[in-house]
């Protein structure tokens, strides 16, 4: 039962991102926002997401009660969208306060997730979430009629989210007073790992924000980078089922070679970005660089600190928050025919801070 409400929950969080991030975009530019004002918009829930873990160093408690107001304040959020959308700033402040919110809650329960399930089974259920993206880009792209369809889908999606969110609080036995440990939270002990979390998220600021502008300016037409879109996550949820046996190995290696293969990724798009056979053969690499990746990083910060709940929040929010936000701003302006040699670059300096001799070797 454990097993099926937390996959539920992955299903329907990630179907909401799904929405948010391919069709919001498109409802606000039908309602008049110019490019500009969309991209200040999606800027600030990764910025949210990495300035709210800062709160919770010294100030407040990551327990039940603060998970469970996170929880309530998505809802208000997502239902508010009806009231701002059509105005610039409350639809921004709106964003930001449901960017707060929602870097709270997949923390928190990642941290359950990896306690009860272990290595063996998070992939299996976490792989639900892969499938809930695809679902919803393939079923609301059929029924996007007028704008606020998107906002009743995310709305309806926000609360099973909180629904099935709600139900795995009773599995939730991880002390609560993590904050109150025999060693603080501190950046600084494995601060090449931090390094590494950046610039590895900072280099997929150019596929997250650019991949389909990129491959149909090299002549790949728009269906066929929808199938290069769609392979990758079917790729991912194919290693997410199988990676535990992966994951019983030296996990600082399986991180370090998830971002060489990725480095080898940028420069293949870079290289050959209208061959289709080797973008192909790229978009499979995300079931590593992505997938096996993210599940190695959560497991080993999972090892590396005490309080457990605030290190998922700093990975969200350094790796996704801080490096998503500066990614997105940095592909923009580096965009052109050698966009991916740079984002390989990036995810080399990734590698390069993994091999710091801080960082210690967990299995």
């Amino acid at each position: 039962m454990l097993f099926f409400k937390l996959s539920a929950f992955y299903f329907f969080y990630f179907a909401a991102v799904g929405v948010y991030i391919i069709f919001l975009p498109k409802v606000l530019h039908d309602l008049g926002y110019s490019a500009v004002d969309i991209g200040i918009i999606f800027a600030l829930a990764p910025l949210m997401r990495f300035l709210t873990p800062f709160l919770f160093l010294k100030h407040i408690k990551l327990d039940q009660k603060v998970f469970k107001s996170a929880l309530i304040l998505s809802i208000i959020c997502s239902s508010t969208f009806y009231l701002t959308i059509e105005n610039f700033y409350a639809f921004m402040i709106n964003n930001a306060i449901l960017g707060a919110s929602l870097s709270l809650i997949l923390p928190y329960l990642e941290v359950t997730a990896i306690k009860i399930l272990g290595k063996e089974r998070y992939g299996k259920s976490r792989l639900y979430g892969s499938i809930g993206f695809t679902v919803i880009a393939l079923l609301l792209g059929q029924f996007l009629s007028n704008p606020f369809i998107a906002l009743h889908y995310y709305l309806a999606v926000n609360i099973l989210t909180v629904i099935f969110a709600l139900l795995l609080l009773k599995y939730d036995d991880v002390s609560h007073d993590e904050s109150v440990t025999n060693e603080p939270f501190s950046f600084f002990k494995f601060w090449p790992f931090w390094i590494s979390l950046f610039f590895m998220q900072l280099s997929f600021g150019g596929f997250y924000n650019f991949f389909t502008i990129y491959e149909t300016d090299h002549g790949i037409s728009l269906e066929m980078t929808s199938y290069l879109w769609s392979f990758g996550v079917i790729c991912e949820i194919i290693l997410l089922y199988f990676q535990a046996p992966l994951l019983k190995r030296n996990l600082l290696n399986i991180i370090r070679f998830s971002v060489a293969i990725t480095v080898i990724r940028w420069f293949l798009l870079f290289a050959y970005p209208d061959n289709l056979t080797l973008t192909f053969i790229t978009q499979s690499i995300h079931a590593f660089s992505f997938g096996l990746y993210h599940s190695a990083v959560i497991i080993y910060l999972y090892t590396l600190y005490e309080n457990k709940k605030l290190a998922q929040q700093f990975m969200y929010g350094v790796a996704y928050g801080l490096g998503g936000f500066i990614g997105a701003l940095v592909a923009g302006w580096l965009y052109g025919d050698n966009l991916f040699i740079y984002m390989a670059v990036f995810s080399l300096c990734s590698l390069i801070f993994l091999y710091n001799k801080r960082l210690p070797i967990r299995t």
